[in-house]
Parts: structure tokens; C-alpha cells; sequence
């Protein structure tokens, strides 16, 4: 993940940069069948609370957290 700081943000539509940063946060503890059983609670607070995040929970959408689902699950057969 970089956590350099000239690192440009992102916000809740970039569902791949937030699938990379949950990947390599998480590797392959997640594999496709346990992202997809992830609860929308776990998988907001999780993307609030990556570096260079900067959307809010305002801003947050059921249809958001399920794009980033599966952009986490696109992630994870790229990387197998």
C-alpha cells in the first residue's frame, strides 16, 4: 500500500484503487467466497479507514461497497 503522502486520494467510485488497498492490506486471508460474505458494516469502516481514502460515511452506498466487492474479488484472481 503506499502510504506516500504526495500519494494522490481516493474516493468511493475508484472501486479498483480501494480493491488494490484491501488486497494488500488483507493478501489472501480473503479469498472469493469470504469477500463475498463480508458485511457491508466490516467492508465501510475497512475503506474509511485506508490511507488516502478521503470519501466519507455520508457519502456511502450499499451500491458502492458491493462494486468494491467485487473489484476486491477481480483483485484477488489477478493476484492467484
Amino acid at each position: 500500500m503506499n502510504n506516500d503522502k504526495f500519494a494522490l486520494p481516493f474516493y468511493w467510485n475508484d472501486y479498483e484503487d480501494i480493491a488494490m488497498s484491501l488486497y494488500e492490506k488483507f493478501g489472501d486471508e480473503f479469498g472469493e467466497t469470504k469477500i463475498y460474505r463480508i458485511r457491508f458494516t466490516d467492508l465501510l469502516e475497512w475503506v474509511l479507514e485506508l490511507p488516502n481514502f478521503k470519501g466519507t460515511r455520508e457519502e456511502s452506498s450499499e451500491g458502492h461497497l458491493e462494486q468494491i466487492q467485487s473489484a476486491w474479488v477481480y483483485e484477488w484472481r489477478d493476484n492467484q
